[in-house]
């Protein structure tokens, strides 16, 4: 990060004194009185800025087996999923304790049980959000179901109930999966993925490729771009994603969205209701094979990203940074860094973004939550992965 110092300006006021005239005889000599200096003001010094956390160090709390996911309880205690299909109860220290009551999932390839929120009510109704890869008929698709938690000595889920379904169902590629409440904690939006097949990116009558924003019972949200539409699906929000593994309402209410482009082209978005974000027809990567997809500036129909990246990072999870314990940080966007092993620090400035920093942490990073204290965690992808505590060095 870049920081510039400000330079003071330092003013002296002169004091001038004159001489009184000399005479002859008994003409008494009057000599004038010398005027009382005027002092010189004291400058104000400029405040030098408190350099911002560069180095951090890590504490690694337990492993799992390809986690996706994790939420923090109000107690300190944090839900832990694993994509092949379970979720642990993890104490600060590192305990884990495996939640029953989880619904079935589909477990194969990049797909299976991802994200887990808490509900906006949580403290009274103790209701949990997650997404999943369920069977279906023409492969699996992504679900959201809700559930109640139980936790405890014997934690579990109780009275899961599936609200929304992504349409159609596939095989093969990404889910997305991402949760997160609007502000106002009435509407849930979801990120899903167009499960690497293009197209349906641009398909109205499907969801795939798309962010959606549904009420607490699973109906399009009132309010919802589309709704009227005979052509677009109403719980439609955006259209023209990849990969959208990151998923973030700010602290002003504004969503921010990150995705995996192809071969480069990451994407930085802020989502805007109804946008069109381009993918597959202009995308700031390349397809696999070497052949060329037009840029966003080519068709100013689609929406830009704030920013981008080539080469790749390929972002995980995502958060806002709320805390003040990470000097310099706060309000700005974190990232998890898979292909760049470790998270990136981006700030955003009304409608600019531009990456502020990078810490390189040594292996792929899937996932990235704030602490109540103000620390960061973050889980390692894979087997055998980690769940490592982050605190300034």
């Amino acid at each position: 990060m870049r920081a510039g110092l400000a330079g003071v300006a330092l003013a002296s006021l002169a004091a001038c004194g004159g001489d009184g005239g000399g005479g002859s005889g008994s003409t008494p000599v009057v000599t004038a009185p010398a005027p009382t200096p005027t002092p010189s003001p004291t400058p104000t010094a400029s405040p030098t800025p408190t350099p911002a956390t560069t180095a951090v160090s890590q504490r690694t709390i337990a492993t799992f087996d390809n986690p996706w996911a994790m939420t923090f309880l109000p107690d300190g205690t944090l839900l832990v999923t694993e994509r092949p299909g379970r979720i642990y109860l993890v104490a600060a220290n590192g305990t884990k304790t495996a939640v029953t009551g989880v619904p079935a999932v589909v477990s194969s390839g990049q797909i299976g049980l991802h994200d887990i929120v808490l509900d906006p009510g949580f403290a009274t109704n103790k209701r949990v959000w997650l997404s999943y890869a369920e069977a279906a008929t023409g492969g699996q698709r992504l679900t959201v179901a809700r559930a109640t938690l139980t936790a405890g000595a014997t934690p579990r889920l109780d009275d899961v109930t599936v609200i929304w379904r992504a349409t159609p169902a596939t095989t093969g590629g990404q889910l997305g999966a991402r949760l997160a409440f609007a502000a106002d904690g009435q509407s849930l939006f979801v990120s899903s993925g167009e499960r690497q097949q293009g197209t349906p990116a641009q398909d109205p009558m499907a969801t795939l490729g798309k962010i959606v924003r549904i009420a607490l019972d699973g109906s399009p949200a009132p309010g919802n771009p589309f709704i009227g539409s005979a052509t677009t699906r109403p719980e439609i929000w955006t259209l023209g994603h990849r990969n959208p593994y990151g998923l973030v309402v700010a602290s002003d209410g504004r969503l921010f969205e990150t995705e995996m482009g192809p071969a480069g082209g990451d994407e930085f978005n802020l989502i805007v209701a109804g946008s069109n974000y381009g993918w597959p027809s202009v995308s700031e990567g390349d397809n696999y094979d070497g052949s060329k997809i037009p840029r966003h500036s080519t068709n100013p129909a689609f929406a830009a990203p704030l920013a981008s990246w080539n080469p790749v990072i390929a972002p995980g999870g995502m958060i806002q940074y709320r805390g003040s314990r990470f000097v310099g940080w706060t309000g700005d966007f974190i990232l998890a860094g898979l292909v760049q092993q470790g998270i990136v620090r981006v700030r955003v400035t009304g409608s600019t973004a531009t990456e502020a920093a990078r810490i390189g942490l040594g292996a792929r990073i899937r996932e990235v939550e704030e602490a109540p204290d103000g620390s960061i965690w973050v889980l390692q992808d894979g087997g055998g992965a980690k769940l490592i505590e982050l605190t300034p060095a």
